[in-house]
């Protein structure tokens, strides 16, 4: 169970439940559960992508290829900027 949360507590929220939701309570439920699945299969998707991604950045390849495209620009330069002209 969730630490902190006791008996009264859970017994509290389900009757809360119950007022708000009445007979729709199971639809809500199943509901709630659907979306819950949904979010955890995308966060399992996102978590497999980065990991795959980061497992195809260490080879390399792609290191010395990243390497190469870094030494093809100039170094960055401030802009050059003058006083404005004073009118008298």
């Amino acid at each position: 169970m969730l630490p902190g949360i006791g008996i009264t507590e859970i017994v509290l929220i389900g009757v809360i439940a119950i007022v708000l939701f009445g007979r729709k309570l199971p639809d809500v439920a199943r509901n709630l559960g659907k979306s819950y699945g949904e979010l955890r299969r995308g966060l399992n998707e996102l978590q497999s992508s980065i990991h795959d991604e980061s497992m195809r950045g260490t080879s390399s390849d792609t290191h010395t290829a990243t390497e190469s495209s870094i030494d093809d620009y100039d170094e960055p330069t401030a802009p050059k900027l003058e006083p404005p002209p004073v009118d008298q």
